[in-house]
Formats: structure tokens, C-alpha cells, sequence
């Protein structure tokens, strides 16, 4: 095993030195931790789950294997399961019935477009919510209410059966925790989707959902953020309502305001609803990252300066389940990457990356498929269980920001359109630095693959270090690289994280792990369309 695993190490080590069109930068990697640094949650990656096929996603006579192993190969780099919303579009489109055990629920057909479409009328019962005994120990959970049918008493109803399923011995046994409940998903966009008038307004809105919030909190006993469980705020479809807005509205001094302990808001980069083309190449951009984040600072500052966290609390790339030839693809990865990072750099504390069954945006598609997530045509075979491109991003993602729960991130200034650079630090020391590099390596490319060599330059950070403290980190730092490997951007499938395939039945790696030492005088190389983690 030892022969095998320097065979690799030394393949690994002369395919990357040998890179070919390189170009160098000079990165500058402070030791300390610098003034700014933003924390980061254990939990920064998280998923929102679509409320149709929630029993789906956890198995209803026992667990779904699936689900539950590759939810726990990201709790085991930091410590925590990945939080969980249930929610979303068919949050406003589920009724609570006493006659109904798990679930009913009505499809439209499916189409080239949409081959997995939502729910049309969802209506459930007690058990429904129990499933969430499913999850793995210790996942803290997110529930939405419907706002949309501006029904109180059909809103009281699930909240009460939501409360009362984690009153249950099987559930707390379980270990899952409620932590918030949401009422209404993307109101904002209610006066578009026929839910309430074309002209209703922000004004009419807070008015609505402190009637039917109070009520919910009232009924479950929720009365300030800091109870057990706390309401959930906002949950906007971007900037048609803004937190802002609603919080000069007074929102926070009402009854069921007084308890809302997050804001969240939501955010896609484009939307595939009607079809389209969009290319891969203009999706993997680094300035288009950080354009499509940025329009949020101003409701982050005024959410923190309420005391409150900021969530997004429903995420990915492209609304509408996705589009092929993107949210399917190993590009859409290094994407989710940097994303998530730059997300946190901003003080977005989490994430939670959007999924359904057969979303083409999917991090895990937790069943067996029978038509095609592109184009809805049959399968044959039908396609079982599996992780897609972007469920590597999280891998890297939460190996940067490790298991202490002390971990704090900066951006590092790099000077290239297309490498983006990240630094974690621990009790304010540098421990860890990622590297994406966004330029898009296709399957039409020609000539020679790109490829970036990275020089690190250690520098003082915040705090007095003297250059001894510089020169000490120089002569004792020892460091090893692990590498989201692609082939292509467009690929949809053989990646790998460190030397190993997660492309498994049972989401378990295969492969020899691959650790790289790192020669911090000499610095890495990295090629188009690939992502680094050095550890030092």
C-alpha cells in the first residue's frame, strides 16, 4: 500500500509541475488573522429542500442510506451536519390535514424543461413531519408555514404538528432539532405568481404576516429570539422586498417580530423557468460572483446592526431547478466554491444550497431517477442514487473550514480575473488557503490547458508580529495540497476530491487519498478550471 501510494503522490506531483501555458502571481498570505476576518459556521454549507418530496429525501419506513451518508461525509469535516430548510415554492402550496399519515400530493406532467416539476397541491399529516427523525444526529432544521393561502388556521395546523413531531420520543431521540419555522417563501413575489393582488405592496405584506405569524407563534408558544425555537424572517426572492424595507416598517416591534432571530433572503444568478441558453464560460466568472452577492451588503449591515443573523436561506445557480450544460456541470463546482466562500466573506452566515428530486442543480440526488434531469426523456437503465459535480464543492468547502469551530476567513487579494483566493484562520493563526481557478477548460478546447502558479508571499497580519514571526512561520511551516481534480468544465460526472470519486453507491470515496507537500518557496500550480486546498 505504501509502494502504491508514492507511485500516485509522485504521478500527482510531475502531471502538475509539468503544467504547460503557465502564468505566475505573487499572493501575499498574512499569518495572523487581519482586522475584518469573518467568522465561519461549521454549517456555512447547508441545503433548503423542496417540501413536495421531503419523504423522498428521508425514507418514510426507515431512512434513506443514501441521503444520510452523504450528509454525514460533511459532518465529519466540521463537526456539524449541514442545517436543513424544508421549504421553498411548494411551502405556500401544503395544507395540513388530520385524515392524511405522511403525504398527498398532485404533479403537473413533466416537460423538456421542467422534467421534474413541483407540486401542485401539497397536503400532509403528523407523520410527515416525524420523518425528520431521518436526518443525521444533530442537524438543526428549518420549517416553512404557508403564507401563500393567507389561511391562519391552516397555518396554525402545521405549525403545531411541526412542534409536535419534535415533541415525539422517536424524533428527539433522533437527535434533530427544530430550530426555526418560516412563514411564507418569496413573498415578495406573491403578486406575480397569482397569490395576492398584482398591486399588493411591502406595506400589506408586514400587515399579513403579522397576523398570521402572530397567530402561528402564539399557538406554539414562540415569544422572542431567544427561545428554543425562533421565527425565521423575510425569506425574499432577492430585492423585490428588501429586509430594509420592512424593518422600517416596524416588523421587529410587532409580537411574532420580536421573535424572528434570522433574515433571510434568496438568490439565483439567472432562472431557466422559460428555457435558454446560457453559456458555461460567462457563469464561471469571478466578477459575476461577486456582482451577484454584493447587491446584498446593504441588507446584511442592517440586519447585523439589529442584532440578527443573515442567511441565505435559499441559494444555487440557476432558478428553476437549473440549466443543463451549467448547474449539472464540474464547473458549476468550483462555482458553488467560490460562491459559498465569497458568501462568508460578506457575513452571510450560511448557505443553503437549493435541492429537489431531479433538480439539475442538485448537490445529491438521493433516489433512483427514471427520466432524464436534462430533458425528461426515459432512462434505461433508470439511474440510481448519486452525488452530482457540485456535492465535490462541499467537500473542499468544509475541509477549509475544518472542525474547531474557531475558523475565520479572509479574501486574498489575487491578481486574476480568474483565480480566486481565500485564507482560514484558527485562534488567529493561518492554518488553511483555497485556491479556484473559474477559467473555464472545456471538452471543445484546443492547445495546450492552462495553468496559474501561485508564489506565496507571508506577510504580518493584524496583530504586532515582528518579521521574526514572519521568518519562524518561513522556516517551520510545512503545508501538503488536496485538489477538486476536472477534466472538463462541462463534464458531468468523474471528478474527484484529493484523489478520490465520490461517484459511489453508497457516497463513500473510493480511491487512495492524495496529499501533496507543498514547497511553500516554490508555491503551486494550478490549472484552468481546478480548485486547491493547502493546509499548512
Amino acid at each position: 500500500m505504501a509502494r502504491i501510494r508514492l507511485n500516485l503522490l509522485i504521478t500527482a506531483l510531475a502531471f502538475y509541475v509539468s503544467g504547460r501555458s503557465v502564468s505566475a502571481i505573487n499572493v501575499s498570505l498574512p499569518i495572523s488573522a487581519p482586522g475584518g476576518s469573518q467568522g465561519l459556521s461549521p454549517t456555512l454549507l447547508s441545503f433548503s429542500i423542496e417540501q413536495d418530496r421531503w419523504p423522498d429525501w428521508t425514507g418514510i419506513d426507515e431512512r434513506n442510506e443514501f441521503t444520510h451518508s452523504a450528509l454525514l461525509n460533511y459532518a465529519a469535516l466540521t463537526g456539524q451536519p449541514p442545517n436543513i430548510r424544508v421549504g421553498a415554492n411548494s411551502e405556500d402550496h401544503t395544507f395540513w390535514s388530520p385524515t392524511v399519515t405522511i403525504e398527498e400530493a398532485s404533479f403537473p406532467p413533466p416537460n423538456t424543461i421542467t422534467p421534474y416539476p413541483e407540486a401542485t397541491s401539497i397536503t400532509v399529516g403528523d407523520a410527515y413531519y416525524s420523518l425528520s427523525r431521518f436526518l443525521p444526529t444533530g442537524t438543526r432544521m428549518v420549517w416553512g408555514v404557508n403564507l401563500g393561502a393567507d389561511n391562519v388556521t391552516n397555518a396554525v395546523n402545521m405549525a403545531k404538528a411541526i412542534v409536535g413531531a419534535f415533541r415525539t420520543l422517536a424524533v428527539q431521540l433522533s437527535g434533530v432539532i427544530l430550530d426555526r419555522i418560516e412563514v411564507g417563501n418569496e413573498a415578495d413575489l406573491y403578486k406575480n405568481n397569482g397569490l395576492r393582488p398584482s398591486n399588493w405592496t411591502v406595506q400589506e405584506y408586514v400587515a399579513d404576516w403579522e397576523n398570521v405569524a402572530g397567530a402561528v407563534a402564539e399557538a406554539v408558544g414562540i415569544n422572542s429570539r431567544n427561545d428554543p425555537v425562533t421565527l425565521q424572517g423575510a425569506a425574499f426572492a432577492g430585492q423585490g422586498f428588501t429586509p430594509r424595507e420592512i424593518f422600517d416598517l416596524g416588523i421587529l416591534n410587532s409580537a411574532p417580530g420580536k421573535a424572528i432571530s434570522v433574515i433571510s433572503q434568496h438568490q439565483y444568478s439567472a432562472a431557466f423557468c422559460n428555457g435558454g441558453d446560457f453559456p458555461l464560460v460567462s457563469f464561471m466568472s469571478k466578477a459575476a460572483v461577486r456582482g451577484n452577492l454584493t447587491i446584498f451588503e446593504a441588507d446584511i449591515a442592517a440586519t447585523n446592526s439589529k442584532g440578527l443573523v443573515y442567511i441565505l436561506g435559499e441559494t444555487n445557480s440557476i432558478a428553476c431547478h437549473g440549466a443543463p450544460g451549467v448547474s449539472n456541470t464540474a464547473g458549476a463546482a468550483l462555482w458553488a466554491v467560490d460562491y459559498t466562500l465569497q458568501a462568508a466573506k460578506l457575513g452571510i452566515k450560511e448557505a443553503y444550497f437549493h435541492e429537489g428530486v431531479g433538480y439539475k442543480y442538485n448537490f445529491i440526488q438521493p433516489i433512483t431517477l427514471n427520466r432524464s434531469t436534462v430533458d425528461g426523456s426515459t432512462l434505461d437503465p433508470p439511474s440510481p442514487p448519486h452525488v452530482q459535480p457540485s456535492y465535490y464543492a462541499g467537500l473542499l468547502i468544509n475541509n477549509f473550514i475544518g472542525n474547531t469551530g474557531a475558523a475565520q476567513l479572509v479574501e486574498l487579494a489575487v491578481n486574476d480575473p480568474n483565480v480566486s483566493g481565500y485564507a482560514a484562520f484558527e485562534h488567529g493563526r493561518l492554518v488553511r488557503a483555497a485556491f479556484i481557478n473559474l477559467h473555464a477548460w472545456l471538452t471543445s478546447s484546443t492547445g495546450d490547458r492552462p495553468s496559474v502558479h501561485i508564489d506565496f508571499n507571508f506577510a504580518r497580519g493584524a496583530t504586532a508580529d515582528s518579521q521574526k514571526a514572519v521568518d519562524s512561520f518561513w522556516s517551520s511551516a510545512t503545508a501538503v495540497a488536496r485538489r477538486i481534480v476536472i477534466q472538463h468544465a462541462d463534464d458531468v460526472a468523474n471528478l474527484t476530491w484529493a484523489g478520490q470519486s465520490y461517484e459511489t453507491p453508497d457516497a463513500q470515496p473510493s480511491g487512495v487519498p492524495v496529499f501533496e507537500p507543498v514547497d511553500l518557496s516554490q508555491g503551486i500550480d494550478l490549472r484552468a478550471t481546478e480548485a486547491v486546498l493547502v493546509s499548512f
